[in-house]
């Protein structure tokens, strides 16, 4: 199926895996609308996309319902809605050291925000429509400090089963990436980011560690095949194998 001149709305487009996402579904012949909480980081990844015409900006928070709300208020109709969107700060900690307020952050971003943007984006979607949320390898292959993103991750891969069910024919999706270089890894690791995703690619099977392509690419399968739906894909170069 092809996605040239459809409509998707990429929460989470201004970095990372949705920008990448962004640049190849522009480059496919989709409209795109790239949504975040920070009108700054939007502008520069539109011009870093080099400003093309199928593109929009929208400013929203999608941990609070009446900016989901209004977002698609503003939109409009459309084909396909991906989120990548999540605020990590400040969660991975040891267990007496979680802060609530991170933890909250977390749930907020990767199932409040999905949950709202199925609520009031599946109205709005075309028939042949999908969703996609990103989840992570923490569900499969918690560590220490991992715990609160483990338990938001596999949460997020169970709403995602529901609302396939509830919503079809809608198709709801899940991917779930290994580990990937984007710049959540500094908030992470701090200083030693490249040491630790070296001593990772040294361990996967592939040799080597994500790229936000990797990540977009896999999205890009789930927008345009039309037979998938309630599944968690998993892009993570063996990791759930070591």
């Amino acid at each position: 199926m092809s996605i040239a001149k459809q409509k998707i709305l990429i929460v989470g487009g201004g970095s990372g895996m949705g920008l990448a996402l962004a640049r190849r579904c522009i480059d496919a012949g989709a409209a795109v609308v790239i949504a975040g909480r920070g009108e700054d980081r939007l502008r520069q990844a539109r011009d870093a996309l080099g400003t093309p015409a199928g593109l929009e900006l929208a400013v929203a928070d999608i941990a609070r319902e009446d900016q989901v709300a209004a977002l698609f208020g503003q939109i409009g109709e459309l084909d396909h809605i991906v989120s990548t969107a999540a605020d990590i700060e400040g969660a991975y900690r040891l267990l007496p050291e979680i802060e609530l307020e991170a933890a909250q952050r977390v749930v907020e971003s990767k199932l409040y925000g999905p949950l709202l943007l199925a609520k009031h984006g599946a109205p709005r979607l075309a028939a042949g429509g999908s969703m996609t949320f990103v989840s992570g390898i923490a569900a499969y292959r918690p560590a220490p400090r991992g715990s609160v993103v483990a338990a938001v991750n596999a949460a997020l891969e169970g709403l995602v089963r529901a609302l396939a069910v509830e919503l079809a024919p809608i198709r709801v999706n899940a991917v779930s990436p290994g580990w990937v270089d984007t710049e959540i890894w500094a908030q992470v690791a701090g200083e030693r980011k490249q040491q630790v995703l070296d001593a990772m690619a040294d361990r996967l099977p592939v040799g080597r560690i994500g790229r936000p392509e990797d990540i977009a690419d896999a999205i890009f399968f789930l927008l345009c095949n039309g037979f998938t739906t309630g599944t968690t894909l998993h892009v993570e170069g063996g990791h759930r194998l070591v």
